[in-house]
């Protein structure tokens, strides 16, 4: 997405471009090779199972292909789960790979009860399947206390840049007293980071390999995967982002929630009803 940024380098110098974006000169030319159509195949087999079984390994993976007839080796499942960014032991993508170069923030909701709209917002990325096309990624930013989408975005990149747009694209509609994440390199780089700051948003980042510092944004990507990606097949990027704003527009606007004794997200964050009971808004312990 950065790539599509350069102009020509009439007026500017090619180099000089890139270091303006944070863009090394190899990325802008690097042409990327598209997974082969059984490696494709095989990666929707892996995303079903990884959202399933996330704690199974590269053994435990090959093993459920073989006992669906599928004639695979180790090698194999451990490059594609590469490939997809995917790792085993917590619930949480690969997506989360820290950059030795950014700064890491503290996590701010230990024992916390989140009371109201707009304390706190959560988000993350995931990986969406897209039919023979391949995959996309899945940006997100909810706010915590009533589970509400603010914004959304899917791409075939994970840019830094990106991630700071879908972020802008929240602080439309408000801004939380803390932001919490996972170390993910887009989320600790300086141009997301920034934002936050310029904000005045307090950043709070999850304990490395605590999936549940952020559990309801992972709830939030299995209920979007059953309910909605998996049922529909998405052939497409553009068919994903059709589908998938009908889909959010439901959820924030037509599905109760049982943590939420049954209001929608955004009868909840427009403040239209009022919880009882807080209990189940909780930070990680």
């Amino acid at each position: 997405m950065m790539r599509a940024l350069v102009d020509p380098p009439d007026v500017i110098p090619l180099h000089r471009q890139c270091e303006l974006l944070g863009l090394p000169r190899s990325t802008y030319y690097y042409v990327p090779t598209p997974p082969k159509e059984g490696d494709i195949a095989l990666c929707h087999m892996l995303d079903r199972l990884y959202t399933d079984h996330p704690y199974y390994g590269v053994e435990r993976m090959t093993d459920a292909l073989r006992k669906k007839g599928i004639a695979v080796g180790p090698k194999r499942v451990r490059r594609l789960l590469r490939l997809m960014g995917l790792e085993a032991v917590y619930p949480k993508p690969r997506t989360s790979i820290p950059n030795p170069g950014h700064r890491l923030f503290p996590y701010l909701l230990r024992g916390k009860t989140i009371s109201q709209v707009n304390e706190v917002w959560a988000t993350d990325i995931t990986y969406i399947p897209l039919g023979r096309r391949g995959f996309a990624y899945l940006m997100a930013v909810m706010d915590w206390y009533s589970r509400y989408v603010i914004s959304w975005q899917l791409s075939n990149t994970m840019e830094a840049m990106w991630c700071a747009e879908v972020l802008k694209d929240a602080l439309l509609h408000g801004s939380p007293e803390i932001h919490n994440s996972d170390q993910g390199s887009q989320f600790t780089s300086d141009v997301y980071t920034s934002v936050l700051e310029d904000a005045g948003v307090a950043i709070s980042m999850d304990g490395r390999g605590r999936w549940m510092d952020n559990v309801f944004i992972e709830r939030l990507w299995r209920t979007v995967k059953y309910e909605d990606v998996y049922l529909r097949g998405y052939d497409s990027l553009w068919e994903a982002e059709a589908g998938l704003g009908r889909y959010f527009a439901f959820y924030n606007e037509g599905r109760g929630h049982q943590a939420l004794e049954r209001y929608t997200p955004g009868e909840i964050w427009r403040g239209e009803a009022t919880l009882l009971d807080s209990r189940n808004q909780k930070g990680g312990a």
